[in-house]
This record gives structure tokens, C-alpha cells and sequence, in this order.
């Protein structure tokens, strides 16, 4: 289940947001991949500061819509592969999009991403949260470790 929203210009013209305040219906980047696939569609690439900010206005859209929305980030399509952390490549450079666009648009919070076994990648949405160094934890991306449920 999800929130569907369609726009005519823009190139994806329909994105799905899918939150559960209820913990045990989350889930991790690859059930999440695939739920998205399943559904015709693909785990988001944010290909922009554009489509960013369209993002960030859908989630606040959601959030004042009385949804009852509260913490938990959101998987987005962004991954590395563990096999490689072997190459000679800075860490960050080794992350792609799921759906194979070569974008380099990246929305990382200060001084992520971490690595070691935080591989997959999530959009923070934690409003509760006491702000950090960069700021609150909404919007920018974090390496998550896969297996995490969100």
C-alpha cells in the first residue's frame, strides 16, 4: 500500500510513497526493492535537487495531511554491493542507483556516508529528533545497513 502521485512533466510521472507507523509492517532495502518492482516501478533515484525538493514536499504534504506520520526514514534506490570494498575507489563514489541511472546527485548528511556494513541507503525522516551537526535528520541520505527496517 502506498500514497501514488502523478505529475505530467516531470520524467517519472508518478511517484508512490509508502510509510507504516505500525514497526512491523517495515521492511528491508530488498523486500522494499522488490515491493517497488512488483509494482511496475523501481526504488526512487533522486536524479536532481528538483526532484529532491518534489520529495520533500510530498513528505510534508503527507505529514500535515493528518496521517499521523511520525520517525522513520525511507529507503531510496541508492546501494553499494559489499564485493566492492575491495576496489581502490574513495567509498562514497562506490554507490549506485538500483535502477541503473548514472546520476551523480547526492543529498548526504554531514558525514555520512559511513560504510563498512551500511550498504544501502535512506532518506531521514526522524522530525522528533534533536538536530545533529547537520542540522535536523530530514531529507538527506544515510547508509543504513540493508537488513534494517524502515
Amino acid at each position: 500500500s502506498g500514497q501514488k502521485v502523478c505529475y505530467g512533466d516531470f520524467k517519472r510521472s508518478c511517484y508512490k510513497l509508502a510509510y507504516f507507523q505500525d514497526l512491523s509492517r517495515r521492511v528491508g532495502f530488498e523486500e522494499a526493492r522488490q515491493a517497488c518492482e512488483m509494482d511496475g516501478g523501481a526504488l526512487l533515484s533522486l536524479e536532481s535537487e528538483a526532484e529532491q525538493h518534489l520529495i520533500e514536499n510530498m513528505l510534508q504534504n503527507l505529514t500535515k495531511s493528518g496521517s499521523g506520520i511520525s520517525d522513520g526514514d525511507f529507503w531510496i534506490g541508492l546501494w553499494r554491493s559489499g564485493n566492492e570494498l575491495a576496489t581502490s575507489s574513495p567509498c562514497p563514489n562506490l554507490y549506485k542507483w538500483a535502477d541503473g541511472s548514472i546520476s551523480p546527485f547526492r543529498n548526504w548528511y554531514t558525514d555520512e556516508p559511513s560504510c563498512g556494513s551500511e550498504a544501502c541507503v535512506v532518506m531521514y525522516h526522524q522530525p522528533t529528533a534533536n538536530p545533529g551537526l547537520g542540522g535536523p535528520y530530514l531529507y538527506q541520505w544515510n547508509d543504513d545497513r540493508c537488513n534494517m527496517k524502515h
